[in-house]
């Protein structure tokens, strides 16, 4: 015990009461939401190109112009109390840097923009660019549910920063600049994500920064958003420029998409994947039964092993979004005709088949010994919304959920944030050493 102490430490975590083991970089904290990683900043390109992570939600970078006389930053991060404390981390980290004078804004979500008045604040105020119509994707965020927002980024945020955004000017096709001596290429695109999306590409450093084009959601999963052909349009940009640096809005992304090479196969494999959900759909198959189909394209375990884990990651969501998007809201196995919740599924339990809460608390234990933890999860709720939250089921919630988080650490944050904030589970910030 004595020799985990220290490691424990690092970990961030009071003591060895949980019963799962946690292995994730992650963090969520209550007031300053979730992030992906600890805190650092690397030099992608020694002295002048710098990535912070581990300040908040989304990723900072900024580079330094060929004469060394100005500071680019690429997007605003989320809260503006994250975006003072990396970009007072970056002077500290690098104190002869040169003034912040532009800012690109990759794409318009609520974490690439709700920092930006934190940065409107300097002197000199930077020049923010974006493209033309970020309008419409703010017009779109803005309406999402204050808690999910909250939930994700943290009681600091605020919605009014996303709806104050403006840029101080728009880009509405290709377009070249220099600053400052250094050669920046705007590129827009469709991307995954967004229709707002963006690239800004350095040539004359081989970076290319891409925001969340490749995020594997296929667009934030609670906002109808989201573009399967605009991401493999966007992969061929990629391609064509060939960047010795692929930089993106997020930790994990910059770590699973890191190649032009290996975005090719990804391409081919989620090309062949949607035509699969597509001909699932036309044969009225409901969506549960596609992902139990357990789709792999044809080349993907003979192909590039670094593209396993990501094909992987993104055919949940893939899978859902082509689905939603190709359906109405009655499909052809009749699901959504009815319109039964919670509390009418707790009925059936109890008032027609007889079971008491403690059955049904057992019941939830075995399944989840089983590892259907989403199958146990459904029960608590239908329990929940019967009974209330009692001293049994609480106990019960607090287990599936963490099991929950066990199961999808390393592969779907999203999901990991949601289970987390569902027990009020909070998850320390591993130290920097």
């Amino acid at each position: 015990m004595e020799i985990a102490s220290e490691p424990r430490r690092q970990s961030g975590y009071k003591s060895f009461d949980k019963p799962v083991m946690l292995i994730t970089p992650f963090s969520r904290d209550p007031v300053s939401g979730h992030t992906f990683a600890a805190r650092r900043i690397l030099e992608v390109v020694p002295g002048r190109v710098y990535s912070l992570s581990g300040f908040e939600f989304t990723e900072f970078h900024f580079v330094v112009t060929d004469d060394g006389t100005q500071l680019i930053g690429i997007d605003a991060g989320t809260r503006t109390d994250s975006a003072r404390a990396a970009y007072e981390a970056l002077r500290a980290h690098a104190p002869a840097l040169p003034p912040l004078t532009t800012i690109f804004v990759t794409h318009a979500h609520w974490d690439h923009i709700g920092g930006h008045r934190y940065f409107r604040g300097l002197d000199p105020k930077p020049q923010f660019y974006a493209r033309e119509n970020y309008h419409e994707e703010v017009a779109g965020e803005v309406n999402v549910p204050d808690s999910i927002a909250r939930t994700f980024f943290g009681e600091g945020f605020s919605l009014d920063d996303v709806r104050a955004f403006e840029p101080d000017a728009t880009i509405d096709s290709v377009s070249e600049m220099m600053i400052g001596g250094t050669r920046i290429e705007l590129l827009p695109v469709n991307g995954g994500e967004t229709h707002d999306a963006m690239f800004v590409h350095l040539p004359d450093l081989g970076v290319l920064f891409v925001g969340d084009f490749i995020m594997p959601y296929i667009g934030a999963p609670f906002v109808a958003e989201g573009h399967l052909d605009g991401l493999f349009d966007a992969i061929e940009v990629v391609v064509q420029k060939r960047p010795r640096y692929l930089l993106h809005g997020h930790p994990q992304l910059t770590e699973n998409f890191s190649s032009p090479e290996m975005l090719t196969q990804v391409k081919a494999d989620l090309t062949w994947l949607r035509d699969e959900v597509l001909a699932a759909v036309h044969r009225g198959e409901a969506r549960a039964s596609i992902h139990q189909a357990n789709l792999i394209a044809p080349g993907l375990l003979s192909g590039r092993p670094d593209v396993l884990l990501p094909y992987l990651v993104l055919r949940e969501h893939v899978i859902d979004r082509v689905f939603v998007q190709n359906v109405g809201y009655w499909q052809a196995n009749l699901e959504g005709l009815d319109h039964l919740g919670d509390s009418d599924h707790g009925e059936l339990l109890v008032n027609y088949l007889g079971l008491s809460e403690k059955q049904l608390v057992n019941a939830v234990y075995g399944v989840a010994a089983d590892g259907k933890y989403e199958l146990a999860a459904s029960f608590l709720k239908w329990s929940t919304a019967h009974f209330g939250r009692t001293e049994g089921l609480v106990k019960a919630e607090r287990l599936v959920y963490l099991k929950l988080m066990e199961k999808y650490q390393n592969t779907d944050p999203f999901k990991y944030i949601l289970y987390s904030a569902k027990i009020g589970e909070e998850m320390p910030a591993m130290a920097n050493g």
